[in-house]
């Protein structure tokens, strides 16, 4: 490289480098490359986390505004009880506005993890009966778990498995292979909390298909359960009415019995395979049976 002394603004003199070809080379000024490319900011590494951090950010605002204003103290047994007529009255003349204000505080209480969702189905049979009652709840608990599934897999899931992925391999493994049996007994039994059933599921490779279908089915009998309780509110002193040993065992039963399936395949798969009789190969030097023996060796 050479500097070429060129009058710059009069007296000013500044040394520019040029480039020179020599007879088969070519030099040309290249733009230096940064230092450290890898200290750059990635655009794909922070929206997925800038997007997490807004979601969190949302549900964790929710849930203080929750229980900073006493929300939860509506969603009482005692509550509900007390304001029975209202609600009555304006379900008999907004139908259409409680069904649907009921399925959508039914998702965000679901969907958030809040506490009521066991007086939400005792007020969904009050309302609107023990059979549509129990559509709305499922459809209310349904969307609010798939809420709450989808939620910790885009925030957990992909943290998870990268410090626990040999841990939990088998286990990962053994759930998605036999995920619907699972989810459906989690449903049925009641001794899981629901939301806590959400939330690990999501940490899981369970299809989201296999997840809402399995869901929607597994709760039906309890939402049953307590929304036709529901059309005897008046009466109901306590949630321990409702939840008794032998409803209870019911339930339990009934996880149990999904099972039975999964049972079923894990143990018929299990077959002795038949003895492999097909002979050893021959080594050399060994000697052959007359008849293995080829045409023409016999003497």
């Amino acid at each position: 490289m050479l500097g070429l002394n060129l009058p710059i603004e009069g007296s000013l003199m500044k040394e520019i480098p040029c480039a020179v070809e020599h007879p088969g080379t070519r030099e040309t000024a290249q733009p230096t490359p940064p230092s450290h490319p890898a200290s750059l900011p990635s655009e794909s590494a922070n929206g997925p986390r800038s997007g997490k951090l807004i979601i969190a950010t949302v549900i964790g605002l929710a849930i203080g505004a929750f229980f900073w204003f006493d929300l939860d103290a509506y969603l009482t047994l005692e509550t509900v009880k007390a304001n029975r007529d209202r609600l009555l009255a304006f379900t008999d003349e907004h139908r259409a506005a409680a069904v649907a204000s009921f399925i959508v505080t039914y998702s965000l209480v679901t969907g958030l993890s809040l506490p009521g969702a066991t007086i939400l189905t005792l007020m969904g049979g009050f309302l609107f009966g023990s059979l549509w009652g129990t559509v709305f709840v499922n459809l209310g608990a349904t969307s609010g778990a798939t809420l709450a599934f989808l939620t910790a897999r885009y925030l957990l899931r992909g943290w998870v498995e990268e410090r626990f992925s040999q841990k939990l391999g088998p286990i990962q493994e053994g759930f998605a292979n036999n995920a619907f049996s699972y989810l459906v007994t989690l449903r049925l039994i009641p001794l899981f909390p629901f939301f806590l059933v959400n939330l690990v599921s999501g940490l899981t490779r369970v299809r989201l298909g296999t997840y809402v279908l399995a869901t929607a089915l597994g709760i039906v009998p309890g939402s049953f359960v307590y929304a036709y309780a529901g059309r005897q509110l008046g009466t109901i002193n306590s949630l321990k009415e409702i939840a008794s040993p032998n409803v209870i065992l019911a339930f339990t039963l009934l996880g149990l019995l999904a099972l039975v399936p999964m049972l079923y395949r894990r143990f018929a798969g299990k077959r002795v395979e038949p003895v492999n009789r097909t002979e050893a190969p021959s080594q050399p030097g060994t000697k052959l049976n007359a008849s293995h023996q080829p045409k023409g060796s016999r003497s």
